[in-house]
């Protein structure tokens, strides 16, 4: 039995659909199943049993002995709450519920962590442990996200008299992930889906202006990864068990904001117009003009396979979902 917990959202709903491709069905699924759109991305997904997140802390103390493996996907994601107390009890405590039964029961465990957790990038964006604790994210989401990894960390370091730790175990660093199932994600959405809605309503897309003399308008970049090869890392990760620890999770290219725009309006068939706006002013001295994961790490551990590139990304995004409107 393998449980996926935000399996309604984004990634957890893609994930619990490859996992179904790969002859998987005996699924647990856990997360509120009250949003009307999010339970659209379960529709024809195979699984064995649906869990109110609420509930699944004591389902788990539980019914552990029957848990073979958890992808720990769910999470508070709205980079805007700055309730900290809210980020402390869903995304730090609760994870720390879940890792403490994988330790006890010695269940396998990959969980997200986010490279919100790596701020400005003053420190740059290398998987490494040893700079963790030195990490300076921007908001609270980011900061709850650091908070899991270095309590993960010190649980191993002082896992010598007792199990502390799952048997394997890997946080993976998410980047800026886009891709089928994320209608209902509003304004959290990927910049890919702002993007088709805005040049499907106005034949338009407006960016951010660059306030940065170093960047001209448009040429912030970040590292954009497709859901389809972020779940493929997590599900190789659950198959291949590698050295326990954190692991980036982007392409290791970085590509700019104008790139993205100009492969969307190519997607869609449209010339591309783009238009540039002041960036709000509140948001300027926290914005990240560029981010690229370090895939070294991930690489030496033995994964092999290539990234989908931005362009390619887009258009199956573009063509093969958005516009359909069709999920995975």
């Amino acid at each position: 039995m393998i449980l996926v917990t935000g399996a309604a959202g984004f990634i957890g709903s893609y994930l619990v659909s490859a996992l179904n491709k790969k002859g998987i069905t005996d699924l647990v699924l856990v997360d509120e199943f009250k949003d009307p759109e999010k339970l659209k991305n379960l529709e024809d997904k195979a699984f064995s049993k649906q869990i109110d997140r609420n509930e699944f802390i004591p389902w788990l103390k539980t019914n552990a002995s029957s848990v073979d493996f958890i992808f720990h996907i769910g999470a508070r994601t709205d980079t805007t709450e700055f309730d900290k107390k809210i980020f402390d009890r869903l995304n730090v405590n609760y994870s720390k519920e879940i890792w403490k039964v994988c330790s006890k029961e010695q269940i396998g465990l990959v969980y997200a962590s986010s490279a919100a957790t790596y701020g400005l990038g003053e420190l740059g964006y290398k998987d490494d442990h040893n700079i963790i604790k030195d990490l300076k994210p921007l908001n609270p989401y980011g900061v709850s996200k650091n908070d899991f990894d270095i309590w993960a960390l010190e649980q191993v370091q002082d896992q010598e008299t007792e199990r502390k730790a799952p048997p394997f175990w890997c946080g993976l660093k998410f980047f800026n992930v886009y891709g089928p199932n994320e209608y209902h994600k509003g304004r959290m959405a990927s910049v890919i889906f702002h993007a088709y809605n805005q040049i499907s309503k106005t034949d338009k897309m407006k960016l951010f202006a660059s306030h940065n003399p170093d960047y001209k308008d448009g040429e912030q970049e970040r590292d954009f990864i497709y859901v389809k090869d972020l779940v493929n890392v997590c599900i190789w990760m659950m198959e291949n068990k590698p050295e326990n620890g954190l692991y980036n999770l982007g392409t290791g290219t970085a590509r700019t904001f104008r790139a993205l725009a100009e492969s969307t309006f190519h997607a869609m068939g449209k010339e591309p117009d783009i238009e540039f706006i002041p960036t709000p002013e509140d948001i300027r001295d926290k914005y990240q003009y560029y981010t690229e994961a370090d895939m070294n790490k991930l690489i030496k551990a033995g994964y092999d396979q290539q990234f989908t590139s931005l362009e390619e990304g887009v258009k199956d995004y573009v063509q093969n979902y958005l516009i359909p409107g069709s999920y995975f």
